[in-house]
């Protein structure tokens, strides 16, 4: 199976929230934007390449999102194409101008009254101060959180009791530690290294 496939346009439907096609739709064909969707991938839950040598922009998504995450992380993706193509490819990734771009995008997604209440809550927030990383606002991804399926027994590293052990995905155990200001504190047991995780990271419990 091919790491990324090509977004057929009529089952973009699938994974997005009831309500929001048609307004992406809009965006994909007026920007000609070449859509894949990709398996998971753990540093990254979608990009953006700029349209070079006559070829169209390109967005990928992971495709395991649940469709209020693969919404935002896509609008995201999009935002930074928007900016791109109205300040040009100079401006910094992440600066005022996407701030700016993605907020005015949030606002008029929150308009078509998609959202459930308690994420329509979040994104507001959001739109104010944008994070850099897709989903990267702790209170924004606790709630988006909730509209994934459960498939395991994995937790937030925040509801880890400190002093408690768990592990990550690729098998390595850590010692939960105290909480910093934005990060928590945590002991890899193996190697006696201490790694600073975000609060919102899923980890398995033992």
């Amino acid at each position: 199976m091919a790491r990324k496939q090509e977004a057929p346009l009529n089952a973009l439907n699938s994974f997005l929230p009831p309500g929001a096609y048609d307004r992406v739709m809009q965006y994909l064909l007026q920007f000609k934007v070449h859509l894949t969707i990709t398996r998971e991938r753990k540093s990254v839950l979608g990009d953006y390449r700029f349209a070079v040598n006559g070829k169209n922009h390109r967005i990928s998504v992971n495709g395991n999102l649940n469709p209020y995450s693969f919404l935002i992380t896509l609008l995201h993706e999009l935002a930074h194409l928007v900016a791109f193509v109205r300040f040009g490819n100079r401006i910094a990734s992440h600066g005022k101008e996407w701030k700016q771009t993605y907020g005015e995008i949030l606002h008029q997604f929150l308009q078509l009254n998609i959202f459930p209440a308690d994420l329509a809550r979040e994104i507001t927030i959001t739109m104010q101060r944008p994070a850099a990383g897709s989903c990267a606002e702790d209170g924004l991804l606790r709630v988006l959180r909730k509209y994934d399926e459960k498939k395991d027994d994995k937790q937030l590293v925040e509801d880890i009791e400190p002093g408690s052990l768990f592990a990550t995905d690729d098998g390595r155990v850590f010692r939960r530690g105290e909480q910093l200001r934005k990060r928590i504190r945590c002991l890899e047991v193996k190697t006696g290294k201490i790694y600073l995780f975000s609060p919102v990271y899923d980890v398995l419990p033992l």
